[in-house]
């Protein structure tokens, strides 16, 4: 004979959110939420259509992150991590410290040309980037990159001695600016011929002002 309580449990209890069909909740929630704010920007998108598009219930997102923000700071920390990875592999083929500084700005372009979403929430979003440790981190990992190009320049006689910190600055803005205008299409050329004006003189034009006494 079927027991009540047995026939409540199985038909009447809350139901748990659907089962998880992917390896990793987390890499598939910054997936979906990459994609989609590559078509309704950074400020737009909710985490109810992230949940939608990863193929979890709406309330899955929640067990990785309290609120849009949040993952958002998470998709910034995963981009300033791509980005050091991005300068660090291009400067390594550099034979001296003005070559590892000029790859490195080439990295940080490059980083932007193959991951523009990442680039607009790292540096567009509204977030609180103090609330969100590991992502502070992340932005000072990348930048001090640079800065370590900078002073290695320095120690070489490449670059005058000194606070690097002048040089890093005007560094990160002419890469970063070039990087904006690329994935904006505001340059009078082609994405994938913003490397090679860089190679050929935007590097040079930097050089000019880094070098200067």
């Amino acid at each position: 004979m079927l027991r009540l309580s047995t026939f409540v449990s199985e038909n009447w209890a809350v139901k748990p959110d659907r089962p998880y069909h992917h390896g990793n909740l987390k890499d598939a929630l910054l997936e979906a939420a990459v994609a989609l704010i590559a078509e309704v920007g950074p400020q737009a998108f909710t985490l109810r259509e992230v949940a939608r598009r990863a193929g979890v219930s709406h309330n899955a997102p929640y067990r990785h992150f309290q609120d849009r923000d949040e993952l958002l700071a998470a998709v910034a920390a995963q981009g300033f991590g791509r980005l050091t990875a991005s300068m660090r592999r291009a400067s390594s083929a550099g034979e001296t410290a003005l070559e590892r500084w000029r790859l490195c700005g080439r990295g940080y372009i490059a980083f932007a040309l193959e991951w523009p979403e990442h680039f607009t929430v790292m540096f567009e979003a509204a977030f609180d980037v103090s609330q969100y440790p590991e992502c502070g981190a992340a932005g000072r990992a990348a930048f001090e990159t640079l800065v370590e190009r900078i002073r290695e320049a320095q120690a070489e006689g490449g670059m005058p001695e000194g606070d690097p910190m002048p040089r890093a600055l005007v560094s990160w803005a002419g890469v970063h600016g070039l990087a904006k205008l690329a994935i904006s299409r505001r340059l009078p050329m082609e994405p994938e011929q913003v490397l090679g004006f860089f190679d050929g003189f935007g590097a040079e034009a930097m050089l000019r002002g880094m070098a200067a006494r």
